[in-house]
């Protein structure tokens, strides 16, 4: 579990808020594991070998953790450090909070993270701000060909080979009776004391190119696996082994689907906040709306 953090500016500590993007590839997903190449870990790491880095006293707080061999051009991410004190500094400029410049952290970051993780922006984070709780909407892209010869070698990486030819028209109409508040049991897998209870907000398909078809899907917050799972199922529907109703259906019946597509397809390309007045009562509602059992 990602460990709370105190506020801005609470307890002497200034919170910043992090921009990341990484390529999921040779990533056992976000959460850091012990003996696991992980995105937690490599980043924290980078944290704690420059400053303000060096007295990270908690854990960095991601958005949206992501599984194995799923990426992200738009993660968001939190983190606590203490301020320097007058003259600990040193040559690096401090601002108001006693922090350096994020500007020139950010690029110190990059230079100790692999290639395959960049934080492409660094900045104090308002007061009220949390990146999990605060957040108001994920969206994600998931990327298919059905090229007869697979996947273009250069997008090997990010998007799925599918060997069968999809119809547009019955993926949209399929996916837009999914839209909504609703219990995505049928589509996660399931966690002891999680609720499931989820609002789909998009769930759209374009074909961007003659091969290539891109699934956008947006929610309030999403459960494990949801998004694959939901991407698989109207993968079925596409190449016409399933009726355009069958995943409405089995999202009424609840009855957890096998058809999960694989992570590679799978990126988080935004994070929505609210406007910063609002931010701790939007975390603060989404809390208590876990609490209840009512929300993601």
């Amino acid at each position: 579990m990602d460990e709370p953090a105190a506020p801005s500016g609470e307890g002497g500590l200034v919170r910043l808020r992090l921009e990341v993007s990484y390529d999921g590839t040779e990533f056992f997903g976000w959460a850091k594991q012990p003996d696991r190449r992980t995105v937690q870990g490599l980043l924290e790491d980078a944290l704690w070998k420059q400053p303000p880095g060096r007295s990270v006293p908690r854990s960095v707080v991601v958005a949206g953790r992501t599984d194995t061999g799923v990426h992200a051009t738009g993660q968001v991410v939190h983190v606590d450090v203490v301020p320097f004190g007058p003259g600990e500094g040193g040559r690096l400029p401090l601002d108001e909070h006693g922090i350096p410049d994020l500007d020139r952290m950010r690029h110190r970051w990059n230079r100790i993270l692999p290639g395959d993780v960049r934080v492409l922006g660094a900045r104090v984070a308002p007061p009220g701000f949390d990146a999990r709780f605060s957040a108001m909407r994920r969206h994600y892209r998931y990327q298919v060909s059905d090229a007869p010869w697979g996947a273009d070698p250069l997008r090997r990486r990010d998007t799925l080979a599918w060997n069968r030819p999809l119809d547009v028209d019955a993926l949209n109409a399929a996916s837009e009776d999914l839209l909504g508040l609703n219990d995505f049991a049928a589509f996660c897998k399931q966690r002891e004391g999680a609720t499931t209870v989820r609002e789909l907000q998009r769930f759209s398909w374009e074909r961007a190119e003659p091969h290539l078809l891109v699934a956008r899907v947006s929610a309030d917050a999403f459960c494990h696996s949801m998004v694959r799972s939901l991407v698989g199922a109207l993968l079925m529907v596409g190449d016409g082994r399933r009726s355009r109703t069958w995943p409405a259906e089995a999202l009424r019946a609840a009855e957890r689907t096998s058809t999960v597509a694989p992570a590679h397809g799978l990126t988080l390309v935004g994070v929505d906040y609210p406007s910063d007045d609002e931010l701790a009562d939007r975390a603060a509602r989404t809390r208590a709306v876990r609490t209840l059992g009512l929300g993601g």
